[in-house]
């Protein structure tokens, strides 16, 4: 299955992306449990989607990583589609990104990355 295939309220969602971007975890309490959430950015040819991830999800992937979700389902929130493994969904990584790309990116300085986002926005 790929990106531009997807449909809101959609199950059984078979696909593999490329983690472009995480976001900071969220951590939160329910039922006397404590748990976190974050979103992500994946990518495959034909677009991109928000990925949100779970508890052991988030340390499991990284900016480059590949990963595979078998049995997703994709959820809507504020007119966005948005891809998770649901109840009974799994996500698993299946390859990184090329190795001299996280290289790259670790040792470039985070400030002329912040500053070339902010040009391209303006």
């Amino acid at each position: 299955m790929k990106v531009n295939e997807l449909q809101a309220k959609q199950g059984k969602v078979d696909i593999v992306l490329e983690i472009t971007e995480i976001s900071e975890p969220k951590t939160f309490q329910k039922w006397g449990k404590d748990g976190s959430v974050c979103n992500a950015k994946g990518k495959d040819e034909t677009g991109d989607i928000t990925i949100t991830l779970w508890n052991d999800q988030i340390d499991k992937v990284k900016v480059g990583s590949k990963i595979e979700i078998k049995n997703g389902y994709v959820g809507e929130w504020q007119g966005e589609k948005q891809l998770s493994t649901g109840k009974f969904g799994t996500l698993e990584v299946v390859g990184e990104g090329s190795s001299e790309a996280p290289a790259a990116e670790e040792s470039a300085p985070e400030e002329p990355l912040e500053e070339t986002v902010e040009e391209t926005i303006e």
